[in-house]
């Protein structure tokens, strides 16, 4: 894009200032959903621990009304601070994520003062020179498999200040970049085949092994990844040949100034140097490591976090930065996501919300009695839509499974269907909210950190999610019917 074409500063913030921030979305919606806790009945399900879970999971036939706990203004108020570190909530506090985002930051700014990434960026457009297109597929498909063996979601916060500069260098957007990474795990979740925290813990709510259905959740996985690699290819194609056919070209000086701080004309001439050499080899084993450590070790933020700060240390001994060089660019990198981790804190608060003010139970006790007695394809397709709702409020996988399965599989008994097909609609339904999801920390967390505001997210991705959710329904109207 030319200077010519590129915004003023006023246009930008006037473009900014259009649609609320991430924190005034998610705190209007703390606001919302305390104002329901004084509308719907409160009420509760019996809880039995479930060995094979390794949770408590809610009995069928126990519902039951409660005394209300309306949430008040206190509430409200104490609803961010709960949604770090709430140690009665069915879903994962925040705390660890966004300590693990401060860590992954602190890691980054010690990257970036090696100025091995920017080198290396440099490098790699230029041997990728005309074949920029084929890392989408590439990288989306590698989103994916991380996506439906081991639920790939926190951990991809780690790799949109790494991706983003690669695709701006090669002539695509922001935009481009999040959703190679938010889309490629999104569809692997959606369709998870042997996902721990989706599909097994599902099944085994759900009283059937996790095996059962997994060649339709193939069909979902692949037949999705190939819809949403062309849609994003086809978007990343447009931008390329015209700029100003982003969503964000308005922001684009910005993103640029960001993203490519030191990417001038003559800047391709540059060379890595010994020591950046093995700085990326140090970087590339660390991302390694992670993924191996998640999806075989059982790994969770703290290992991460500890992993990322281990080797900002041994990075900034062999760059020979010095102790106040080290230490200055770990906390300036950290204070960069800042922001990103007071998101994560805001989104869990609405969970929050929602358990204390004792409406989960009772939304869940409404769909019950909507789905008796329907015919299969009705049956199918509104426990895909209800999970859609239930997945606006709790956009855990593992937590919507606990608190959804148990109550709402036995119902598939009386509709003729296969329970595994209601966990297949479960896993979908929530994989494809998890695309766009408001309370969801991988969303609004990934968006903040590649400076990319949610409304612009829509604007690209309706579109898409119109198509997935025929294509969704389609697939599971079939699978009620064989």
């Amino acid at each position: 894009m030319t200077d010519d074409k590129q915004p003023t500063k006023a246009s930008e913030d006037a473009l900014a200032s259009r649609f609320p921030t991430a924190y005034t979305i998610l705190f209007a919606l703390i606001i919302v959903v305390a104002a329901l806790t004084w509308i719907i009945p409160a009420g509760k399900y019996d809880r039995v621990m479930n060995e094979e879970v390794g949770r408590e999971v809610a009995v069928p036939g126990t519902y039951q009304t409660v005394a209300p706990n309306p949430q008040g203004f206190v509430d409200v108020m104490l609803a961010p601070t709960a949604g770090f570190y709430n140690p009665d909530s069915y879903v994962a506090n925040a705390i660890d994520v966004a300590l693990f985002v401060l860590f992954l930051g602190g890691f980054l700014g010690v990257m970036n003062a090696t100025g091995a990434i920017d080198t290396g960026i440099r490098s790699a457009m230029r041997h990728l020179a005309g074949h920029e297109i084929w890392m989408i597929p590439i990288l989306m498909s590698l989103f994916a498999l991380g996506g439906t063996t081991y639920g790939m979601a926190e951990e991809t916060l780690a790799f949109y200040a790494i991706l983003i500069p690669v695709i701006m260098a090669a002539g695509f957007d922001a935009v481009t970049g999040v959703a190679i990474i938010l889309i490629g795990a999104g569809i692997g979740v959606l369709g998870s085949t042997i996902n721990p925290f989706a599909t097994v813990i599902a099944a085994n709510a759900a009283n059937i092994p996790f095996t059962d259905g997994i060649i339709l959740r193939f069909i979902l996985l692949l037949g999705g990844l190939l819809i949403c690699i062309a849609y994003v290819m086809l978007y990343a194609r447009r931008v390329k040949a015209d700029p100003s056919r982003s969503v964000v070209a308005k922001q684009w000086s910005a993103h640029k100034k960001l993203f490519l701080k030191s990417h001038d004309d003559d800047a391709h001439s540059a060379r890595l140097n010994t020591t950046q050499m093995i700085v990326l080899v140090i970087f590339a084993l660390t991302f390694a490591a992670m993924i191996w450590g998640v999806s075989s070790q059982g790994w969770w933020m703290a290992r991460m976090g500890a992993l990322f700060f281990g080797s900002a240390i041994v990075i900034g001994i062999i760059a020979r930065l010095g102790e106040k060089k080290l230490t200055g660019s770990f906390v300036d990198g950290a204070r960069d996501l800042l922001g990103v981790a007071l998101v994560v804190g805001l989104a869990r608060g609405i969970v929050v919300i929602m358990e204390q003010g004792m409406i989960a139970d009772s939304i869940l006790h409404s769909a019950e009695n909507s789905l008796g007695g329907l015919p299969e394809l009705a049956f199918i397709n509104l426990m895909f839509w209800i999970e859609v709702g239930m997945s606006f409020f709790v956009p855990s996988s593992s937590g919507l499974a606990v608190l959804s399965m148990p109550i709402l599989a036995p119902l598939a008994d009386f509709a003729h269907v296969g329970r595994d097909l209601v966990v297949t609609a479960y896993q979908s339904a929530n994989g494809l909210v998890n695309l766009i999801n408001p309370t969801f920390a991988v969303v609004v967390g990934g968006l903040a950190i590649a400076r990319v505001s949610y409304d612009r997210w829509l604007v690209f991705i309706w579109p898409l999610l119109l198509i997935l959710t025929v294509f969704i329904s389609l697939v599971i109207s079939i699978g009620a019917l064989v």
